[in-house]
Parts: structure tokens; sequence; C-alpha cells
């Protein structure tokens, strides 16, 4: 069912924020070992309330572009990050695909930063989409891939494990950063994405 624009552009964010401003969140690795340039940040879909607004922490001064999809879920998200300050990129690997690789790849040649849920906008859960690592090696630019980590929550039961942080919760946050190298043919980027996914897929 689509959210009203008063829920999804005002009481959404405004909520959201409060939300995170209450967290006790902690980074590892700390200091100046996010890559200077143009980047990709990533985080799992079901991690997104605290994924979005620490990519704006991460990256002070910078306008963050997210990768959203056009569904009427996707709608709701991107009239809140639009009101938190992200410009939208909008479509998925099933919609509009070839439009947001393109989108993507001009805003990393401009130093831009992404932010994007590799397993969105509908799973599988906790498995990176080729397009995704594709892209970001064929650039040459890192992923840095938030490992996000709740003390409290409340998990719902949907395709995504989707996870709210209870207020004035603990947050672990740890900092992978992924230098993709370059890949030959499909087969090495599937056993590669794969690999990957199977590394990650349980933070």
């Amino acid at each position: 069912m689509p959210v009203s624009p008063l829920i999804s552009r005002y009481i959404l964010p405004a909520a959201l924020q409060l939300l995170y401003a209450s967290l006790r969140i902690t980074v590892t690795p700390r200091g100046n070992e996010l890559p200077d340039k143009g980047k990709i940040i990533a985080f799992w879909h079901g991690k997104m309330i605290a994924g979005w607004l620490f990519a704006k922490t991460l990256c002070p001064g910078k306008t963050i572009s997210a990768v959203v999809s056009l569904s009427d879920d996707g709608r709701t998200l991107a009239d809140s990050l639009e009101r938190l300050g992200f410009l939208l990129i909008r479509g998925s690997s099933s919609k509009g695909g070839e439009e947001v690789k393109r989108l993507i790849e001009e805003t990393l040649l401009r130093e831009g930063v992404i932010a994007i849920t590799p397993d969105g906008p509908r799973g599988p859960v906790h498995q990176f989409k080729y397009g995704t690592l594709k892209l970001a090696s064929r650039a040459r630019y890192p992923i840095v891939f938030a490992e996000i980590h709740y003390a409290k929550k409340w998990t719902l039961d949907n395709w995504d494990r989707f996870e709210i942080p209870k207020p004035f919760s603990k947050v672990s946050i740890h900092l992978h950063i992924l230098e993709l190298p370059e890949f030959k043919n499909d087969n090495e980027l599937h056993s590669y994405t794969k690999k990957l996914s199977d590394r990650l897929s349980h933070v």
C-alpha cells in the first residue's frame, strides 16, 4: 500500500534522524583508511535504517547519490532520502538498469559518492548483484561495505529480515574496503560474487 507523501517526506525523515541521533555508534577501522576518490558505499537492504544516514556521516560535505528502485516502496524511500539531502538515481537491475549504470558511472567519474543496497530491492538476501561488482571493477572504484550490527533491535519477518534498531541501542559498524580485481570473463565475475557474498552474508 502506498504511503502518504506527508509521511514519506516529513514524518519518516524526522523520525529516522531522531532515531539515528540516539544510537551509540562505534566504527572500525578509524582514521584515514577510506579511499579519497569517488566511492561506492554499500550495506545490506535490511540494515538501511542506519546505513543511509551513516553514509552521510562517513562523507561529510559530500552530496551522496542513492540508488533506489522504482517500486512503491522505492518511492517512499526516495521521498525520505531526498528530504534528507540525497540525490536520487531511480531504478534497479530489473527496471532501468542501463540508465542506472550510466548515472552511477557519471557520478563516480565526477568523484562523487554512491550509496547502494547490493541485495536490493528484492533479494536474494545478502547476495551482491553481478552488475554492482562488474561496474565497480570496470570503473576501478572501491566499494566501502558497512557491516552493521545492532545490539538491540526488532526484526521483521520479510525477505530482507529488515532490522529496526531500538532507540539508544549500541551499534557497531565495521568497514570493509573492497578493491575489486579485473574480471576476464563472466565466470570469474560470478565466482567472485558468490565468494564475496558468502563472506559477508553473516554480517
